[in-house]
C-alpha cells in the first residue's frame, strides 16, 4: 500500500461509498488524528470515532474518592501521574485535595515510588496505578522491584482495563461501528493475535496501526477497504509481533490476575479489569470494590467514551468545560477526546 500512498491519500479524500464508522480505542491514536490533521483529508462519508481507550478518562469517581481518603489518612503520601490529579471524583479532585493540605505528590515514572519509599521507610506511599495492558508490565515490575529490595511501605491502588472484553462490550451494546484501529502500545504487549480473533469473532475489520500521520491514513484505508468482513492487518509490525512481548506478559501473570471492572459511563464488565493475586494481596491499597461513579451534572463523557455523541455535542463542550476548567474526565487528559477536540477545533 505505501508505494501508492497518494492513491490512497486521494481515495480517502474523494470516497462516496457507504458511510463507514471507524472508532480508534486508543487514547494517543486520537491525539495522533487530531495532531496530524486527519479528519480534514478524509471524505465527510469516513467518520472517525474516539472509543475508551483513555485510562484516566474511564476511571470511576470511586477511584478517585479513594485516593483522596488516603491521602488524608496520617503518614501517607498518595503518589500519581498529573492527569488524574485533575481529575474529579464525587465531589473534587486530587489537585483540590491537595490544595487543602492532603498528602500528594505528582512523580514521572512509577518507579520514583521505590525511590521514595526506600529513602523515608516510616511513611506509607500509595501509588495510583491507572492503566491498560501498556502500563501493567510497568506496576508489576515496581511490585517485583519492591519485593526484591524489601520495602513494605509502598502499595498500589490499581484500575486497570483491559481491551479485548470492552471492545465486546461496544459492539454488543448496539453501537454503530464499522471497524476498529486496533491501539498500537497495547498490542505491543498482548500480540496482534487477539486482535486478529477479536475480528473474527465480531465480523469487523480490525487494523493495528502505528501513530504517524501517514500509518493512519494507510489504516484507515485499509479498514474502508474491509468493511463488511471480518478482515484482520497488521500494519505496524516494527513494533507489534504476533505473540507480543512474551516477557512483560510473564511478570503481569506473576501479580496479577483478570477480574470484573468498572469503567466510567459503562458499569461493570466482566473480565475486563486487572486485580493484585491473593499472595500479593499486602500490596494492595484497597482496590476492591471501588465501583460508584457519580458523572458531573450536565456531563456527557459517557456517551462520548462509547461513540454515541462526538465531543462537541456535550452540553458542557467548550462553555463551562475546558481544558482549564474541566468538569469531565475526557477534558483532563491529553489523550481525552473531548481534550483533543477542544485544542485542534475539531467539528
Amino acid at each position: 500500500m505505501q508505494n501508492n500512498f497518494k492513491e490512497i491519500a486521494r481515495a480517502l479524500r474523494e470516497y462516496d461509498g457507504e458511510e463507514v464508522r471507524i472508532m480508534e480505542v486508543c487514547g494517543t491514536h486520537t491525539a495522533a488524528i487530531s495532531e496530524n490533521g486527519i479528519p480534514s483529508m478524509l471524505s465527510p462519508k469516513i467518520k472517525l470515532i474516539s472509543g475508551p481507550g483513555c485510562p484516566v478518562c474511564v476511571t470511576v469517581t470511586a477511584v478517585i474518592d479513594k485516593l483522596i481518603e488516603l491521602s488524608l489518612t496520617e503518614n501517607t503520601v498518595v503518589l500519581t501521574f498529573g492527569d488524574l490529579i485533575r481529575v474529579k471524583g464525587t465531589f473534587k479532585s486530587l489537585a483540590d485535595a491537595k490544595a487543602e493540605g492532603a498528602h500528594v505528590k505528582m512523580v514521572y515514572s512509577p518507579l520514583e515510588s521505590l525511590e521514595l519509599a526506600k529513602a523515608n521507610p516510616s511513611i506509607n506511599y500509595v501509588f495510583a496505578a491507572i492503566g491498560f495492558e501498556t502500563t501493567t508490565p510497568v506496576y508489576a515490575t515496581v511490585l517485583d522491584e519492591a519485593i526484591k529490595r524489601n520495602i513494605h511501605n509502598l502499595r498500589l491502588l490499581t484500575s486497570l482495563k483491559t481491551m479485548p472484553e470492552v471492545i465486546r462490550w461496544v459492539v454488543n451494546s448496539g453501537n454503530d461501528i464499522d471497524g476498529f484501529i486496533a491501539p498500537g502500545h497495547v498490542a505491543a504487549i498482548t500480540g496482534a493475535d487477539i486482535f486478529a480473533k477479536l475480528s473474527k469473532e465480531l465480523s469487523i475489520p480490525f487494523v493495528v496501526s502505528g501513530f504517524k500521520g501517514k500509518q493512519l491514513l494507510l489504516t484507515i484505508y485499509a479498514i474502508v477497504s474491509m468493511k463488511g468482513t471480518a478482515g484482520f492487518r497488521n500494519l505496524y509490525k516494527e513494533v507489534v509481533s504476533d505473540e507480543g512481548n512474551l516477557k512483560a506478559q510473564e511478570l503481569v501473570s506473576k501479580f496479577f490476575t483478570l477480574s470484573d471492572a468498572s469503567w466510567r459511563g459503562m458499569g461493570k464488565i466482566p473480565g475486563s479489569g486487572m486485580i493484585l493475586k491473593d499472595e500479593y494481596r499486602e500490596y494492595d491499597a484497597g482496590s476492591i470494590g471501588l465501583d460508584e461513579d457519580h458523572m458531573p451534572k450536565g456531563c456527557s463523557c459517557a456517551e462520548v467514551l462509547v461513540g454515541k455523541l462526538k465531543p462537541n455535542e456535550c452540553p458542557l463542550f467548550g462553555k463551562v468545560c475546558t481544558p482549564d476548567n474541566a468538569h469531565g474526565a475526557c477534558m483532563v487528559s491529553t489523550e481525552g477526546s473531548c481534550y483533543n477536540y477542544f485544542v485542534s477545533g475539531r467539528k
